[in-house]
Parts: C-alpha cells; sequence; structure tokens
C-alpha cells in the first residue's frame, strides 16, 4: 500500500470525526435557539405548561371582565383591559371588554399587564398584596418608598407585534413576562382552591377604584380568589379606605377616586363577594 492509500482512513476519519462535532455543535444551537423562544400557545390560549394549568385562557378571561365591568363598580362605566400571568410573571392572556381594542384607553393595555405583574411579584403562598394596597406604602416616608421604580416594564414585550392582535387570544405579549410595578387599584393575586398561588391579574381602563372592584368581580367569577391572608382590616387583599389628611392610619391605604363620591365608593368595595376560604380551613 502506497503512503497516498494509507492516509485515506485517517482522512476519512478526521472527516468523520469533524461532522459529529459540527452536528453536535448544530444540534446544541438548536436547543439554545428554543430554549430562548417563547412557550408555544394551546388551542385554548395559553401557553404550554404544565405548572398551572387551571389558569383562565382568553375567553374565559374576557367572559368574566365583561360580566364583572357590567357591575356597579363606581367609576366612570369605561370599557376594560385585563392581563392575567403565571407565577414566573409570563403572561398567559389578554382581553378587553369593549367592541374592538381602541374602545378601552389604549394606553391601559400595557398598565394591566404591569398590575397583574405586580401583584404577583409582591404576594405570597401566605400573604396576598393588592396592588392597592401598595399606594400608601410607597410614598415618601412610607415602609416600601421606592418599590414602584423597580422592575421596570420590558417595553420589547410591551410593544411587539401587530396592534391588530392586542387583546386577542395571540397578544404578542403572551408568553413572555411583561415586568413593571404599579402601585393603584387593580392588581390582584390569584390563589386556586387548594389555596396554590397561580399568578395575578391585573385590570385597567378607569377610575383606579373601579379598575379594583372590576378586577375582584373577575377573579371570583374565576374562581381564583381563595385567599389565605392580607392586609385589609378583614384580612384579605381588597382596597383599604383609611387616607386622612394624606396619612394612612395602617400604612397600605389607597385614596378615594371621584371627588364627592367617597361613600358610594367604600360602600361597593365593602359590598364585593368574600373570598373564598379552603375546604377544611374554615
Amino acid at each position: 500500500m502506497t503512503r497516498k492509500h494509507a492516509l485515506i482512513p485517517v482522512a476519512v476519519a478526521a472527516f468523520a470525526i469533524a461532522s459529529l462535532l459540527l452536528g453536535d455543535a448544530a444540534v446544541g444551537r438548536r436547543i439554545r435557539a428554543n430554549e430562548e423562544k417563547p412557550r408555544r400557545e394551546r388551542d385554548d390560549g395559553r401557553p404550554r405548561r404544565d405548572r398551572h394549568p387551571d389558569l383562565p385562557s382568553h375567553a374565559a378571561l374576557r367572559a368574566a371582565l365583561t360580566e364583572a365591568r357590567n357591575e356597579e363598580n363606581g367609576g366612570f362605566g369605561l370599557d376594560m383591559w385585563a392581563t392575567i400571568v403565571d407565577r414566573d410573571g409570563v403572561v398567559v392572556a389578554v382581553a378587553f371588554t369593549g367592541e374592538d381594542r381602541g374602545s378601552q384607553w389604549p394606553g391601559s393595555r400595557v398598565i394591566s399587564a404591569q398590575k397583574a405583574n405586580t401583584a404577583n411579584a409582591f404576594s405570597l403562598p401566605g400573604l396576598a398584596l393588592s396592588t392597592a394596597n401598595l399606594f400608601s406604602a410607597v410614598q415618601p416616608g412610607g415602609s416600601l418608598f421606592g418599590l414602584q421604580h423597580s422592575n421596570p416594564v420590558d417595553t420589547d414585550v410591551a410593544y411587539r407585534g401587530s396592534s391588530s392582535r392586542y387583546g386577542q387570544r395571540k397578544d404578542p405579549m403572551v408568553g413572555r413576562k411583561i415586568g413593571g410595578v404599579n402601585v393603584f387599584g387593580g392588581g390582584l393575586a390569584l390563589y386556586d382552591s387548594t389555596g396554590t398561588l397561580v399568578g395575578a391579574i391585573g385590570v385597567s381602563g378607569d377610575s383606579s377604584c373601579a379598575d379594583h372592584n372590576i378586577a375582584w368581580r373577575t377573579r371570583h367569577l374565576l374562581e381564583l380568589d381563595y385567599v389565605p391572608g392580607g392586609v385589609s382590616p378583614r384580612g384579605d387583599d381588597t382596597i383599604i379606605f383609611d387616607i386622612e389628611d394624606g396619612s394612612s392610619a395602617g400604612g397600605f391605604g389607597h385614596p378615594h377616586c371621584i371627588g364627592g363620591n367617597e361613600e358610594n365608593e367604600a360602600a361597593i368595595a365593602a359590598g364585593l363577594p368574600p373570598v373564598r376560604e379552603v375546604a377544611g380551613d374554615e
């Protein structure tokens, strides 16, 4: 065998090894690319995941939001936006009540997502904090002053995609983390029938007091209000009207929203459905 012929097997082996290495590298790149992609949606509009299969679909969210919006909530009776996030802060569904995306304040789409992120980010398995509970705490001298400047909204997520998809089953925010902190009424943590914290809802589009009431009713209709505890006098995460002369007596108060309507706002909040109790905890 000539030297030339003897080198052929070596060359073939080297080529095979190089091909394997390049193939492994390509596979690695594909794996990383897939990990970076947002989670694909299922047919019901929820991201593909097994952690919280009971979070509402787009259709369920819109139906509950519309029913809640049509109740007596104070405010101006405007159409609304709502967003649900899972426990990781990933947007699961975005919906509105009006005829089209322009029937409610366009800016409230992202605000609703911001509220959902806040309620999820600052609630715990044993303690729910609504965005309404945070208003006084973040004011100068409050126990959480500066919180509103943390965790900024991801504007690439907020404004990506075609506006025609906003509020639809495939809203461009779905499957992505929106971030953001909001400190007035409309954001509530979601607890399932076992008392497990599974995410949060944010509602926006009216006065912040009405936003809170509509979010509360929507959560109740979705049966995700098994709240374990909160900072309100009744032990949940409802809005607290205890601000006098600019100071909250308990540190977690929210201002009234429409001048001259204070008694009605307080009465509506007091008449909201009570949170549910986990079976066996009564």
